[in-house]
């Protein structure tokens, strides 16, 4: 691979410059600021390694794609997104979001945590790959997403309707990041979510509180149809929401007892006395791990601003959502959802499904999550982190499980990268190991 390493340090300076460009470039899929003009961006990088890039359309942003041939009939497929979080609050940046910036071996911009960083160090490692050997070991697929920041409402759709496309042997989701000490992470999965927006309603209209002695409020019923969902110990109560969750295998609970997780720093940080049923040490981490949950995220009714009102609400709303495990499928946790308040006697609250993602995970003995592994220690000189599933979820179910291609998410994010936030940063030094990391899973793949 010295070979290839010695390109990649020689157009570092290039490859900063496409970052850069990259970054320097809005795309809020939430505010259709600068959609157009990144995905012809994305064409022209693709384009300009010759991979053919080109627009896929769908109902809303489109996808970039682009594929290079290789010596064997092997393919590797990497999904990332061009989209971003929009940038507010903007006094809390320390440099402009869209004007990229290098202090002391970070770069700073929207976005280049959370996927462009990703993005570019795919791009490049192919490109130093070609420059070096003049052909890839392997096919190589670039599908890049434009919405995955709004909730990727249309990668099914994609999927279904251009599976010639996605097909693979295998796929490098995302993202990645480090821990503190700075050992890299490697995972497996993602969770499933189910958000749903629950109304009750009582009156047709809001009231003087004095009439709450006899007429019902949507608040209060509200709240007990919310009541009934948990127990207090934050078991789920809905009929049949447990019965596919598997346990986790001897493999991911050694895993679980590898993960680092400083609870006193965490319980401190958020202020906390303990966690959840007071849990610590290994079951701690199954539960964040492997459990499903059911949260409130947030909930409204009658008046809320200053001062006084006094006033008997009508109606009242709360949002929830659901991470789900695998082999929950979020369709039937929606309809239990519903089953559940009927039998509950709240069968008027209306129920409106806003997003549903299935789970998914690639096993820890599967010959790609070993390569991503032993590929990820020679790179970095030490065993990486591996999380068997994320908490948190994305479009990975669609796009490759659902059609045997085996995932597994490595990124050049660190502990403090900030996505979402403001001063959203990597460092430099991750990004250039990140190419080289690629570079060495392209040469490896035709091995599995």
């Amino acid at each position: 691979m010295d070979d290839i390493f010695a390109i990649i340090e020689e157009r570092k300076d290039v490859y900063l410059e496409w970052l850069t460009r990259i970054c320097r470039q809005p795309s809020i899929a939430a505010q259709n600021v600068g959609m157009e003009e990144t995905a012809q961006m994305v064409v022209e990088f693709l384009n300009g390694i010759g991979a053919n890039g080109r627009l896929v359309e769908t109902d809303g942003y489109p996808f970039v794609y682009g594929e290079i041939g290789g010596q064997s009939d092997k393919t590797l497929a990497f999904y990332d997104h061009y989209d971003v979080q929009p940038p507010d609050p903007l006094d809390l940046w320390e440099s402009d979001p869209f004007e990229p910036d290098i202090r002391n071996g970070t770069f700073y911009a929207r976005g280049v945590s959370d996927n462009k960083g990703n993005l570019i160090a795919r791009v490049a490692a192919v490109d130093a790959y070609l420059r070096a050997r003049g052909e890839l070991p392997v096919n190589v697929k670039f599908i890049f997403e434009g919405e995955e920041e709004i909730g990727s409402p249309n990668v099914e759709g994609f999927a279904e309707q251009h599976r010639d496309l996605i097909q693979a042997d295998g796929c490098i989701w995302e993202a990645g990041y480090c821990d503190t000490t700075g050992r890299r992470e490697v995972y497996l999965g993602v969770k499933g979510i189910l958000y749903v927006e629950l109304t009750a309603r009582r009156a047709n209209v809001d009231l003087h509180s004095s009439m709450a002695a006899i007429v019902p409020s949507g608040a209060w019923h509200l709240q007990r149809a919310l009541q009934s969902l948990k127990d207090h110990e934050e078991h789920i109560l809905i009929g049949g929401f447990y019965d596919s969750v598997l346990a986790p295998t001897d493999a991911d609970r050694q895993a679980l007892r590898t993960m680092p997780f400083e609870e006193d720093g965490k319980r401190t940080q958020l202020g906390l006395d303990a966690f959840i049923n007071g849990l610590t040490g290994e079951a701690l981490l199954e539960q964040y791990v492997f459990q499903p949950t059911c949260n409130i995220a947030g909930m409204w009714s009658g008046y809320t601003e200053a001062g006084l009102k006094t006033v008997l609400p009508h109606e009242a709303k709360a949002k929830l959502d659901f991470r789900l495990v695998p082999n929950q499928d979020p369709h039937e946790i929606y309809d239990l959802l519903v089953k559940h308040l009927q039998a509950q006697g709240f069968g008027d609250i209306e129920v409106e499904l806003l997003a549903a993602e299935h789970p998914a995970r690639t096993p820890m003995d599967h010959p790609f999550t070993q390569l991503v592994i032993d590929t990820s220690r020679d790179v970095y000189g030490q065993d990486p982190i591996v999380y068997p599933l994320a908490a948190g979820s994305g479009p990975m179910y669609p796009l490759c499980q659902k059609f045997g291609i085996p995932a597994v998410s490595i990124g050049v994010g660190n502990e403090n990268s900030r996505n979402h936030a403001p001063n959203e940063n990597i460092h430099l030094k991750d990004y250039y190991e990140g190419i080289r990391h690629i570079a060495v899973i392209i040469d490896r793949f035709d091995s599995l």
